[in-house]
C-alpha cells in the first residue's frame, strides 16, 4: 500500500496526498491498520507530532476509503489557528464523486442539498438525515453524465461525518462502492468494477496560519479512479 505524499511543507503546516485504505485518525481499534497520525509520529519530528492531545497535528479528517488533501499542523498555534478557520467556515474543500444516476445539471448551474446529519440512534455506527440533527450542507456541479452515472465536483460548507456520503443517498444518488450508504449488494456489485469508494478530496483553500495569506492546493484524481472513468467511457 502507497504512503501519504507530502504536497507541501513549511514550519508551520504540512499538506498530504493521502491515500485511500488509510485511517486519518489511531484509536485502540486501528492497531493493525494504518493510520496517518501514526506515520507522522513515525516518520516526522516537528512540535506536536507525537502529541496525542493535538491527534499529532491533524486538524481535520478524511475517510478511510477518501483518499486526497489532508492538512496537518506542526505547532500548537497553527493548530488552533486552522481549528478556528473550520470552526468559522474559512476552510472551503472541494470533492469529485462518481454516483449511481443521472445527476441533471441544476438551474444556475450549481445544485444545493441541505439537510440535517447525525447519528443513528438505532445503529450508533452509522449516520443519516434526521430532523434535529446538526445542519449540514453540500453544494453540486454536474461534471459529466453517463447512462447510469454521474461525475459530480461536491463543494461541502459544513463538515459533518459522512456529509457528502450521506447527502447523496438522501438525493437517491448513492456513491459508487459506498458500502455504508449504496446498499450492501450494490456496493457488492460496484467493487466488481470500482475497487472502492470513488470519492477524492481535491482541492482545499484556507488562510496560512503564519503568513495570513490565502492558500490553495490540489490533488490529481488517483490511478484507480482514472481507471474506473476510463473503462466507463470506453462501455
Amino acid at each position: 500500500m502507497s504512503e501519504p505524499k507530502v504536497i507541501f511543507e513549511d514550519d508551520s503546516i504540512l499538506v498530504l496526498d493521502k491515500p485511500a485504505g488509510w485511517i486519518t485518525n489511531s484509536a485502540n481499534t486501528t492497531t493493525d491498520q494504518p493510520t496517518v497520525q501514526g506515520w507522522l509520529a513515525e516518520n516526522f519530528q516537528f512540535p506536536i507530532s507525537s502529541l496525542q492531545i493535538f491527534r499529532s497535528g491533524i486538524v481535520h479528517r478524511l475517510d478511510k476509503e477518501t483518499s486526497g488533501i489532508l492538512i496537518i499542523a506542526k505547532t500548537k498555534e497553527a493548530f488552533e489557528t486552522l481549528q478556528k478557520e473550520f470552526k468559522e467556515r474559512q476552510v472551503k474543500k472541494t470533492y469529485v464523486a462518481l454516483v449511481h444516476g443521472v445527476v441533471p445539471p441544476p438551474v444556475g448551474g450549481v445544485g444545493k442539498i441541505s439537510a440535517p446529519v447525525g447519528r443513528l440512534p438505532w445503529n450508533r455506527r452509522r449516520f443519516g438525515v434526521l430532523p434535529g440533527g446538526r445542519e449540514a450542507v453540500t453544494n453540486y456541479i454536474t461534471l459529466k453524465v453517463w447512462e447510469n452515472f454521474s461525475l459530480l465536483e461536491l463543494k461541502p460548507e459544513t463538515g459533518r461525518t459522512h456529509q457528502i456520503r450521506i447527502h447523496l443517498k438522501h438525493i437517491g444518488h448513492p456513491i459508487v462502492a459506498d458500502e455504508f450508504y449504496a446498499g450492501r449488494k450494490t456496493s457488492r456489485d460496484d467493487r466488481e468494477w470500482c475497487p472502492r469508494l470513488f470519492l477524492h478530496a481535491t482541492t482545499i483553500d484556507f488562510i496560512h496560519p503564519q503568513s495570513g495569506e490565502k492558500v490553495n492546493f490540489e490533488s490529481e484524481l488517483p490511478a484507480d479512479l482514472k481507471k474506473v472513468l476510463k473503462n466507463l467511457s470506453n462501455k
